[in-house]
């Protein structure tokens, strides 16, 4: 129930927690125990302010006008309309940032999850269990921190892609003939917030007999990767796997870094999977694996980095453009959150800045240059 409403109304917060306030935290679980526990999670936090709590997602949906939250606490498995249906309804009818809580060990939700961040949801964090767990405090501080950050993020209705982009401000400039020199040999790809459907859009775009190995960096909770490959597995012509010390990356075969553990490109094309210091706040991170391209690659690379907080892998980024890789950034039209493709832009680390629907038909034409253009899925 709202707990606003019960005082006389919303009173309008402050996304970042300061001078406007407290961030407004509307929390949605179907379960009385684990509401009960996020309500306590989230208590603790006085950046934080509870302002309802619903059981299912039509009561979502009929307190939001009213309560007008910052940023929404999202259960998948809800009774009636599911967390995927009400996410969709929440983005298509009034925006806001909304953080899934979901099981990490259950099949169903993680693929509801995914399908969710594909929605409009912003990020996934793993859903709590008793205080007694030892994993509790890692998790409670996770879930908070996600609630703070995410509530900063501008959502709209739909982002201007396609042919809308162009008439924006500081407009992508057109890509140009294919790169001269050494064919490319490997493809890396990189995103933070916003990323699995991102990552979806521009997988999808690439054929099942694409000529190269794709190596990818999610930011996203160790929990959670295995099951963000299988989903992107399920939804891209290419096949996904997480990434395996030793293993030799195939063309055509996408490796996904695993949860906490750096990805990099060694000798003969094997995969190292470390567990060195994180860079940027990030493990995995996507300058190790960009670095490393460079290292292996020189020219023979490319590098794409998509949506996500922060500068992690615009260094990695420009390390591969000083190399003589074909370096693409996604352009602010089409980022859910302009962060690490601004970073690689300021650093002047992206040959072509592009909006998302635009970066697939890129790689392939960079990976295969005499494809004729109509042969691009």
């Amino acid at each position: 129930m709202s707990e606003d409403a019960a005082r006389g109304g919303a009173t309008g917060g402050g996304a970042d927690g300061t001078a406007g306030g407290p961030v407004r935290v509307m929390l949605v679980e179907d379960s009385l125990v684990v509401r009960e526990l996020l309500r306590h999670i989230v208590s603790r936090d006085a950046r934080l302010r509870i302002v309802a709590a619903a059981g299912s997602g039509e009561e979502a949906l009929g307190l939001i006008g009213v309560v007008r939250p910052d940023v929404i606490s999202m259960d998948i498995r809800l009774p009636g309309i599911d967390g995927l249906e009400t996410t969709r309804r929440i983005m298509a009818e009034r925006p806001t940032p909304i953080v899934v809580v979901a099981d990490a060990v259950e099949d169903a939700s993680l693929r509801i999850s995914m399908n969710a961040l594909r929605a409009g949801a912003l990020s996934v964090v793993e859903k709590p269990v008793a205080t007694t767990n030892a994993g509790y405090e890692a998790v409670a501080d996770e879930i908070c921190t996600q609630l703070r950050i995410m509530a900063q993020v501008p959502v709209i209705r739909r982002r201007p892609i396609g042919a809308e982009w162009a008439s924006r401000k500081g407009a992508a400039p057109a890509a140009a003939g294919p790169l001269p020199g050494t064919a490319p040999t490997v493809l890396g790809l990189a995103a933070s917030t916003g990323g699995p459907p991102a990552l979806a859009r521009v997988l999808g775009a690439l054929p099942a007999d694409f000529p190269l190995p794709v190596l990818v960096v999610q930011h996203m909770g160790a929990a959670f990767m295995d099951g963000f490959a299988a989903w992107l597995d399920s939804v891209v012509p290419l096949p996904v796997s997480v990434a395996r010390e030793g293993e030799r990356a195939e063309a055509g075969r996408v490796y996904v870094a695993p949860g906490d553990r750096h990805l990099e490109l060694g000798a003969a094309r094997t995969l190292r999977v470390l567990d060195s210091a994180p860079v940027s706040g990030q493990r995995p991170a996507a300058t190790v694996l960009f670095r490393s391209i460079a290292r292996q690659c020189g020219a023979a690379g490319i590098g794409v980095l998509l949506t996500g907080m922060g500068e992690d892998g615009a260094l990695g980024l420009l390390d591969m453009q000083r190399a003589g890789a074909a370096t693409v950034a996604e352009h602010e039209s089409s980022a859910v959150v302009y962060g690490m493709p601004a970073a690689a832009v300021r650093l002047g680390a992206a040959r072509f800045v592009l909006p998302l629907d635009r970066v697939g038909p890129e790689i392939l034409r960079l990976a295969e240059p005499g494809r004729p253009a109509g042969a691009v899925p």
